[in-house]
């Protein structure tokens, strides 16, 4: 059985990802700390969905699914996820 909750890791830090209509779908915040080294990854993701808002007349979390993953504390929280779409 696949084990649909799990993390990856990609240079040495963790990426949540999930199984949801059967392919991988990650956390967006996860991989914005890999990619930016942003010491606060969800400011970082709340403030490009208002950007490419204003300027782009588009809506990020519409690419996005607010999926349960597992926190640091253990418990499944939602998060906004996406694929490699």
């Amino acid at each position: 059985m696949i084990n649909k909750n799990q993390i990856a890791i990609f240079q040495g830090k963790n990426i949540r990802k999930i199984i949801f209509n059967n392919e991988w779908c990650f956390s967006v915040i996860d991989v914005i700390e890999v990619l930016t080294d942003s010491v606060n990854s969800r400011d970082y993701w709340y403030k490009m969905k208002i950007r490419i808002k204003d300027e782009a007349g588009f809506q990020l979390s519409t690419i996005c699914r607010q999926l349960k993953v597992r926190a640091p504390d253990g418990k499944l929280r939602e998060t906004d996820c996406a694929n490699y779409d």
